[in-house]
């Protein structure tokens, strides 16, 4: 299978870099090919040619920001996390595969869920009462006032 790849945090330090080996080096080992561009603070690295989109079989997007998939259009695309691509890029790829099977061309969150299903929070609202981003008490900024306080 030819695979697409983009791998995307808000930092772009690390993790995105991690997250793009690590579905490099699963591909190689699966027996697919693929290309990964990385997004980062930085702007674009490896980035990906129209024809590269057009001859992949299928794309992962592993992410904590926003991709834009215009330019994926009628591919099949799994969505995940920088945190999928680092610690679980077989299941990526798994999904992908079934994708590409199924001849589906829609987008499928990792973990199965439907990407067109899953539910936006309005503009200053949340989603089932969650907070997007995690507990405010284990974020960046909490450490660090804890630590110099």
């Amino acid at each position: 299978m030819n695979v697409v790849a983009v791998t995307s945090c808000p930092t772009g330090i690390a993790h995105s870099q991690m997250a793009a080996e690590n579905l490099e080096q699963t591909a190689e080992r699966l027996g697919h090919e693929i290309k990964v561009e990385v997004q980062g603070a930085m702007g674009a690295q490896n980035e990906l040619t129209t024809a590269e989109i057009d001859d992949a079989d299928a794309v992962i997007i592993a992410s904590d920001t926003a991709v834009s998939r215009e330019r994926f259009e009628g591919k099949p695309l799994v969505k995940g996390t920088v945190k999928d691509g680092v610690n679980d890029p077989e299941s990526l790829f798994e999904q992908a595969a079934e994708l590409v099977e199924e001849g589906e061309t829609s987008a499928v969150e990792a973990g199965g869920g439907d990407d067109d299903a899953a539910e936006e929070p309005a503009a200053g609202g949340d989603a089932g009462g969650q907070r997007r981003g995690g507990d405010r008490e284990k974020g960046l900024f909490a450490r660090l006032k804890k630590l110099f306080s």
